[in-house]
């Protein structure tokens, strides 16, 4: 698809980024994406702008960003350069929320990889004849 003839489509933009055309409205209803181009019918046409847009704000909430978060970074995106200092602190301290989830996450991944050899080491016990619990 080539967006930079005319653009895409909700519904090939939706497709083109992973969400549904209605999520995409929403993003829209909720201020998290600026108006977009339409064409002479009316209807949004996307950009690639649009779309990298698009995948920075799923990549926020894929880690764990709220929307209310989202919606002032939108915000400070568009009230330009003089912002810019605000927006560093905020990914700065997403980025450290991220690192917290991320040691958790890894914590638990031990935990779990931990009960897995156990049970590995279980099931070659109870091959070999052995009943264990």
């Amino acid at each position: 698809m080539d967006v930079a003839v005319g653009g895409l489509t909700v519904g090939e933009a939706a497709a083109n980024v992973g969400l549904s055309a209605h999520t995409l409205r929403w993003y829209e209803q909720e201020g998290l994406v600026s108006p977009v181009d339409r064409d002479a019918a009316g209807r949004r046409r996307y950009s690639t702008e649009d779309l990298d847009w698009l995948r920075l704000l799923i990549c926020l909430r894929g880690t764990g960003m709220q929307v209310r978060d989202m919606r002032r970074y939108a915000e400070l995106v568009r009230a330009g350069s003089s912002t810019v200092e605000e927006r560093l602190r905020r990914f700065e301290e997403h980025r450290d929320r991220v690192l917290a989830r991320s040691a958790e996450l890894h914590r638990d991944l031990d935990a779990i990889n931990f009960k897995i050899q156990i049970y590995r080491n279980m099931e070659g016990n109870c091959d070999a004849g052995t009943a264990a619990g």
